[in-house]
């Protein structure tokens, strides 16, 4: 038995490919643990205010006078917690959900499904508070921070690709998932006049996010790809990719895409569908295999 630590399951995390989700919920774990402690340290040496900046510079505030001296925060805020049960339901939402989008889309469509929903929700939240007069007495001082824009984006995305996918709740039973996220736009917008308005506006603007990027994949159109190469761009400063010898076979012809062969039933050419994306992404699909996918998603 390997015993690592907990320190190399981390790193193995971060190493293993196809494991966005995972990484997300992590980014988001450490980042909480690492401003528990500083909270703890530094109020118990007498310098709680220094953690109160620090927090400060990580949450996104709705005055664009000040957000144009902190424009980092339009990223930070969707990967910062303060209250234990806010990102415990955050990141379940996302796990339970964020699986559904992987399995189907791939793991990059849950990183660039999140990243989208969370910058969607930011925008919407400055957006609304600096439009609306309602906000006029908030907007020099509101400030927000948690997943739940991305979070958001991630559940209406799921509800929207595959929206009569079943979860069995406690005390429930089973119930579609096209009813679960309905429900949470419905408490999300019936809150935008309450004390959280700001982030019930995020939920809602991370919402629409999450429907658009669906009703787009299902037409061919990826609108998470610009984010997807921008990582890619960003990870190649890091990451030293290892030099790989390619030999080349007279013998051997270039090899086929599997096809479903005759007599197969559907759930098994969705399985084979879902091979692929697993193994070459989404775009590898050809338009019949696509459609194929998204009739599939309506019959379920």
């Amino acid at each position: 038995m390997n015993g690592g630590g907990i320190l190399e399951d981390f790193k193995n995390a971060f190493n293993r490919p196809q494991n966005a989700l995972l990484q997300i919920i992590m980014i988001n774990l450490i980042v909480f643990l690492v401003l528990l402690v500083l909270e703890v340290v530094l109020t118990l040496s007498g310098a709680a205010n220094i953690h109160a900046m620090i927090v400060n510079q990580l949450t996104l505030p709705s005055s664009l006078d000040t957000f144009i001296f902190q424009p980092w925060t339009i990223f930070t805020y969707f990967f910062t917690h303060t209250g234990f049960f806010h990102i415990l339901f955050n990141m379940l939402f996302l796990f339970w959900f964020g699986r559904i989008i992987a399995e189907y889309l791939g793991s990059d469509r849950v990183l660039s499904l999140y990243i989208l929903g969370g910058l969607a929700g930011g925008i919407f939240y400055i957006l609304i508070y600096n439009i609306l007069p309602f906000f006029a007495d908030q907007v020099a001082h509101a400030k927000m921070l948690g997943a739940s824009a991305g979070v958001y984006a991630v559940v209406v995305g799921a509800a929207t690709l595959y929206p009569n996918y079943t979860f069995f709740l406690l005390l429930i039973g089973p119930v579609r998932i096209k009813y679960i996220a309905l429900f949470y736009v419905i408490v999300s917008f019936a809150g935008t006049t309450g004390m959280n308005a700001g982030g019930n506006l995020a939920h809602l603007g991370g919402a629409l996010l999450g429907y658009m990027f669906i009703r787009q994949i299902q037409k061919g159109n990826d609108l998470g790809a610009p984010v997807i190469k921008s990582l890619d761009f960003l990870q190649s400063f890091f990451v030293r990719k290892p030099h790989i010898k390619v030999t080349y076979s007279s013998k051997a012809g270039p090899k086929k895409p599997v096809k479903p062969a005759k007599g197969q039933t559907k759930q098994e050419e969705i399985d084979i569908i879902l091979d692929k994306i697993s193994a070459s992404g989404y775009e590898s699909l050809s338009k019949e295999e696509k459609q194929k996918l998204f009739n599939a998603s309506k019959n379920n």
